[in-house]
């Protein structure tokens, strides 16, 4: 009993402190307290406590209860939760959490979470975050909008310079800072430099029959919303929990996990809640721990875009059980903003990233921080980019050696090790991704420790290459945001060819499923500068696979889908594709078909098709036709 009480009054005094922005142990450290009390009472009530105790504000009562997450920590347990069901993922932001209020599709509150029954009315500070929507695209309804509050890399740089200028006490982490900001009473304005992510709405005024469905609603009321991946296996589920592991290291905003939720809303209903979360939904989280150690020097290693990421070399620490003599330092910016140097004492924790990162300075030593003023690859003059320290020069041997070596991974040329392309570039054989196929067996000869034998099998798998899918051809460009899941979301929406992707527009991405504006923005400006790379590796020669699909009603045909129908969604999506239509999200100009059979007047994708006299056919209807 001396033990649980005591778990338990550290549980509840570490969640205050978390929610108020002043954390004193890590999540990993947190997550250990709650299950350690589990162990000795599953049933106890602080395990079921969700947030904290509103803050000074005006409280403020959720008409739908604001629940926390259950959590798993492996694949195994998450797969025995979805029982063969499928699941939307979304990245879980390390943030606050808020709620935004809507009547007649006009913004008039905003709360935390508080308890859970009861928040803060922080509708002064959310009207400074830019990108929450004043207005919803239906200007008729009552809405509830659930999401994130959050500080990127890019905006916490800035911010903590404007707070240290003001003389206000210097942020300490992306996360901290936002529930700092939230709890101000004053300078209220510093919120512009946060973020909203919507990843829910709670209406009566529209009926969902999918959780996919609410995210493409969300996005049309222009709300930045989470990418929303769509599982039916484990296999990709397994592969967006590596994306997010690396999303841990690199990405542009904190992540603790993963958030995974039955597709299906009549799964919802029938699972229901308890009193601290939702049983439709799930958190993964990366089990972690966090020491401390000491810098003993710096590494900067430089990506294919150019940017250079700073490692901190570590006095050797075990952590999760493997020694550590690495740490990330993500990027130019931490190093300043904290002022790292050798002979600092820092905090680092190993979770979900591929090697442990930076948390804090613990001790620092005199002086000031330090970087390289010229390329460590190229030796050309280094430019600071906010927080972000590049080389600009696009012909550094590095930068093109970490592109040609990500499309040989890519594409599988599996004997051209990284020591063979460096031996290839060194002798001038290779300079460019397209000068691979004009290798010859000649060539390769030429090579260190390379015989016949070696060199036929290289030339082989290099020419076998050129037979490929256009999605896997897409990935192993680098594109940036370009990973092999939103290639293939590309090629799915009926951009199926190397003259339709030349010609892709921003726009267009925008309308795929999975792409933000941000996403496709950043992906189309990357697909532009390598026009150039496609059109020389088109002239080499390059077959992509393809299926040859005869003339029926539903070729090229480009068909929105909504509402319950009695076979699954994924199955008549896959029926349209093999039959050479095109899925898409939403109902614009250029759909051809909305399938439904639920033609009521409150469904948003059914007025508008009526709207633009686009023909609305039943789930019947469809197989007549594609029959």
């Amino acid at each position: 009993m001396k033990q649980k009480k005591s778990l338990e009054e550290k549980i509840l005094r570490h969640k205050a402190l978390y929610y108020q922005g002043r954390p004193e142990i890590s999540d990993s450290e947190f997550d250990a307290l709650e299950e350690a009390l589990r162990a000795i009472d599953p049933g106890s009530n602080v395990l079921q406590v969700v947030g904290a105790t509103p803050g000074p504000g005006k409280k403020v009562a959720h008409h739908h209860k604001m629940l926390s997450l259950n959590k798993v920590y492996d694949l195994v347990e998450l797969s025995k939760w979805r029982d063969g069901h499928e699941l939307i993922s979304t990245y879980k932001i390390d943030g606050v959490s808020c709620s935004l209020i809507y009547e007649e599709g006009k913004f008039i509150l905003a709360k935390t979470r508080g308890d859970g029954s009861f928040g803060e009315d922080i509708t002064a500070k959310a009207k400074w975050i830019a990108n929450i929507p004043t207005n919803l695209f239906m200007t008729t309804i009552k809405a509830e909008v659930r999401g994130e509050i959050y500080c990127s890399e890019e905006n916490f740089y800035e911010l903590a310079k404007e707070m240290a200028e003001l003389g206000l006490e210097k942020p300490t982490s992306q996360r901290n800072i936002v529930a700092g900001l939230i709890g101000r009473k004053d300078h209220i304005s510093l919120a512009r430099y946060l973020n909203f992510q919507a990843f829910e709405i709670i209406t009566d005024d529209l009926r969902f029959s999918k959780e996919i469905e609410k995210f493409q609603f969300l996005k049309k009321s222009e709300f930045e919303i989470p990418d929303a991946q769509l599982h039916k296996t484990d296999k990709t589920i397994a592969a967006t929990i590596e994306s997010a592991r690396e999303f841990m290291a690199s990405g542009d905003y904190q992540i603790d996990g993963l958030v995974f939720t039955y597709n299906d809303i009549n799964k919802h209903h029938e699972l229901g809640e308890t009193s601290h979360h939702p049983r439709y939904k799930m958190a993964f989280k990366y089990r972690g721990e966090s020491k401390n150690t000491t810098v003993d020097g710096f590494e900067w290693g430089v990506s294919r875009n150019g940017i250079l990421t700073p490692v901190a070399l570590v006095a050797p620490v075990e952590l999760s059980g493997a020694e550590i003599r690495r740490v990330t330092l993500h990027n130019f910016g931490v190093v300043e903003q904290n002022n790292i140097k050798i002979g600092d004492e820092i905090e680092i924790i190993r979770s979900g990233e591929v090697i442990p990162k930076f948390l804090s300075v613990v001790k620092s030593t005199g002086g000031n921080f330090t970087y390289p003023k010229t390329c460590p690859s190229c030796h050309q003059k280094t430019s600071i980019e906010t927080i972000r320290l590049l080389c600009t020069n696009e012909q550094c041997p590095a930068q093109v050696k970490e592109g040609i070596l990500n499309y040989i991974k890519a594409v599988g040329i599996d004997d051209l090790s990284t020591k063979r392309l460096e031996e290839m570039m060194r002798v001038g054989l290779v300079k460019s991704i397209p000068d691979l196929y004009d290798l010859s067996i000649d060539h390769l000869l030429t090579l260190d420790k390379t015989k016949e034998k070696l060199a036929q099998k290289i030339y082989r798998e290099i020419q076998k290459s050129k037979e490929t899918t256009l999605v896997k051809f897409l990935a192993a460009l680098g594109l940036q945001g370009g990973a092999f899941n939103k290639c293939e979301k590309i090629v799915h929406a009926g951009y199926d060819s190397l003259a339709k992707i030349k010609k892709l527009t921003q726009i267009q991405l925008e309308e795929i499923d999975g792409f933000a504006q941000k996403s496709a923005e950043d992906l189309h400006r990357s697909l532009q500068s390598k026009i150039e790379v496609i059109k020389q590796l088109e002239s080499k020669g390059f077959k992509f696979e393809s299926v040859v699909v005869e003339d029926n009603p539903i070729k090229g045909k480009k068909i929105c889908i909504t509402g319950s129908l009695s076979q699954k969604r994924s199955v008549i999506e896959e029926k349209i594709r093999s039959l050479g239509g095109v899925v898409t999200s939403s109902v614009g100009k250029t759909t051809d078909y909305l399938l439904t059979n639920d033609q009521t007047p409150s469904s948003s994708k059914y007025k508008k098709a009526i709207d633009l006299n686009i023909n609305v056919i039943s789930e019947e209807e469809f197989f007549t036709l594609a029959n």
